[in-house]
């Protein structure tokens, strides 16, 4: 029994050494990531990272885990709130741990990415992992704080499939020499080309890697519903592996397949009704909508290609399915799945898997359902974050073989992969600077995509924020030239003119947006302010009412009809109002201030202390609150 140790020997110290490689590896890939990406834990928060994190109530507000989990206001990623308010509770607002988290997730999704594909026998793994993870189209998803719903969705994705197949593997045993199997995997072939008996093995701990499977594609869901095709990607990934998808697997996707009907149902349910995904710009006919997709389909790999320029929002399509031209995207789509189906050739199973997986992982954003943003474009970067892994990894696997056939394998793989990589980090890192702020954002997606509405009316409210009026202005304006019947830009005009001290112009400019949007509370609200600075407080009065009879949880409305009934003399009402803006936005230092007045009317000095410093704490250059805390004898602190 002992008369062979040495091979045993030498297989651990094998074992041992590949462990040792791939953790460097692992390691070299993660700081190749936190390379590319460094200028982006100095960025700040952009878009709307102010409704899901930094103004968003059940993150930072009265609310919390309870309403996140069992409430509409998480809309349909609890998951990515949850570590909002975690990382919240830890470091507040600060915008550098959340990109670090960011880039974190997605450090970790590319070393599961190059497990996966080792799990998959797919040459060059590490190299199409590298690729994905520094490809300069990831950055939107990595830079803008909000998309950690793509980066911890990946995550979950990722360890779903790595679990699945580690699973599946489990129920497989190869024919033939045990020992013969243990040296191809010590030497990095991983089985390759290895023949497998239809029986299973016997493992007790199997069908645990089958629930760690579920589990993280029930996480990766509630993070986001862009994940649900995974049960297809697990289909595709058997048919990769045994040739065929044999009926018994039919049962085990059911539980994936009805997780995945679940949460598509409820994320279609949730862009119609809650994100309001409907209605005339939301207008597609079906021929549209294949256009639509046939166009996104090579425009995503496009810019995988060649990712110039990159935008933060490229310009909407003109769809129109009366010219024949518009179908030839399609047309050539298909005709590439008809070529793959019909040809014979080594290379034809590894790119039909990269193509299937990339159609299959962008289908949920071709067009074919109504998603809130195709109100501005009907594509972005951060669509393809999933579907980018079949073609990168393909091209890794591309170049490996290329390489391998060239010859001069041990000089030319490691420059040209090096070479190749330090180019997309170096893109990378260059794209990175345009996250640094919102303005400086905007200000590189006009001038890539000079009439993108939105853009110029966000970039005026930047403007306005800082009290450039002027600036401000002029890009309402050109929003509104580019589309007449922008609500937002109207409503944002008559902001400018407020500010400006022009009520009766402001009081116009609402009234036109409200002739469009009747039920627009913020417009309400703010024509409702106008009217108190004429004086016309009984008015101003109706249009809060009207706001917060549309929009009960906003909080300026219920300040600003605080700041009505205290000039009419009912104090105690106004308390209750300001009281309500608070329970909605705690971080308000306006109302804290407007409380405080009231309070000292009503004789509550402690606490109109308490709500003034409050006030300051948020706002430390908040003049009149430092001035009425000096008043009431209270100390000031520096």
């Amino acid at each position: 029994m002992l008369a062979n140790p040495a091979p045993l020997s030498e297989l651990r110290n094998a074992r041992r050494s590949i462990c040792q490689r791939e953790w460097l590896w692992a390691l070299l890939l993660i700081a190749l990531v936190f390379a590319a990406y460094a200028r982006v834990f100095n960025a700040g928060f952009i878009w709307d990272d102010d409704s899901h994190l930094t103004q968003n109530p059940c993150v930072v507000g009265p609310l919390g885990l309870k309403d996140i989990w069992t409430s509409t206001r998480a809309v349909y990623y609890p998951l990515v709130l949850t570590t909002f308010w975690i990382l919240h509770k830890l470091v507040g607002l600060s915008p550098s741990p959340y990109h670090i988290l960011n880039v974190l997730m997605h450090a970790g999704s590319a070393v599961l990415l190059w497990r996966v594909l080792q799990q998959l026998n797919v040459r060059g793994a590490w190299l199409g992992a590298a690729l994905w993870a520094l490809h300069p189209v990831m950055m939107q998803s990595v830079a803008w704080v909000t998309e950690l719903k793509n980066t911890q969705s990946c995550l979950f994705y990722l360890l779903s499939i790595f679990w699945f197949l580690h699973w599946e593997s489990c129920g497989r045993r190869p024919m033939g020499d045990a020992r013969a199997s243990h040296s191809e995997a010590a030497t990095g072939k991983r089985g390759e080309g290895m023949k497998f008996e239809a029986a299973e093995i016997d493992d007790p701990g199997r069908w645990w890697r089958f629930r760690w499977a579920l589990l993280f594609f029930v996480m990766a869901i509630l993070s986001k519903p862009s994940t649900v095709m995974l049960p297809a990607v697990l289909a595709l990934c058997i048919w990769w592996r045994r040739g065929r998808i044999q009926w018994r697997y039919i049962v085990v996707f059911v539980p994936f397949m009805l997780i995945s009907a679940l949460a598509s149902a409820w994320t279609i349910w949730e862009q119609k009704i809650h994100a309001a995904a409907s209605g005339a710009e939301w207008p597609q006919s079906w021929p549209e909508r294949l256009i639509i997709a046939g166009r996104a389909t090579w425009f995503y790999l496009g810019k995988l290609v060649w990712p110039h320029p990159l935008i933060f929002i490229y310009p909407r399509w003109k769809i129109n399915s009366s010219q024949l031209i518009a179908y030839l995207p399609l047309l050539a789509a298909l005709a590439g799945l008809a070529v793959l189906w019909l040809t014979r050739g080594k290379w034809k199973r590894p790119v039909s898997f990269a193509v299937a997986y990339y159609v299959i992982s962008l289908f949920p954003v071709l067009g074919f359902f109504s998603v809130y943003f195709f109100r501005y474009s009907f594509v972005s970067d951060h669509f393809q974050y999933l579907a980018s892994m079949g073609p990168l990894a393909l091209a890794g696997a591309g170049i490996t073989e290329g390489i391998a056939v060239i010859g001069w394998k041990q000089f030319l793989q490691p420059v040209a992969c090096g070479i190749l990589l330090l180019l997309l980090g170096a893109l990378t890192w260059r794209q990175s600077v345009i996250y640094t702020d919102l303005v400086t954002l905007y200000q590189d997606t006009l001038r890539k995509n000079p009439a993108c509405w939105m853009v110029h009316n966000n970039l005026g409210t930047e403007f306005l924020r800082k009290g450039l009026t002027d600036k401000a202005l002029i890009h309402f304006q050109k929003s509104l030239e580019i589309k007449p019947d922008h609500v937002e830009a109207l409503a944002n005009i008559g902001n400018v003119f407020l500010r400006q001290g022009r009520i009766d112009e402001a009081i116009v400019q609402y009234n036109k947006a409200l002739e469009i949007a009747p039920d627009y509370a913020s417009v309400h609200t703010n024509l409702g302010t106008a009217l108190l600075d004429k004086g016309e407080v009984s008015e101003s009065i109706e249009h809060y009412l009207k706001a917060l009879q549309f929009r009960p949880d906003l909080a300026e409305a219920h300040h600003n009809l605080g700041c009505a009934r205290a000039q009419q003399g009912k104090t105690e009402e106004a308390v209750r109002h300001y009281q309500k803006a608070l329970e909605i936005k705690p971080s308000y230092p306006e109302a804290h201030y407007n409380l405080a007045l009231a309070l000292v009317l009503l004789g509550r000095r402690d606490e109109a202390a308490e709500h003034l410093t409050e006030a300051l704490r948020i706002k430390p250059d908040y003049t009149e609150a430092k001035r009425e805390l000096q008043m009431l004898g209270m100390p000031v602190s520096k």
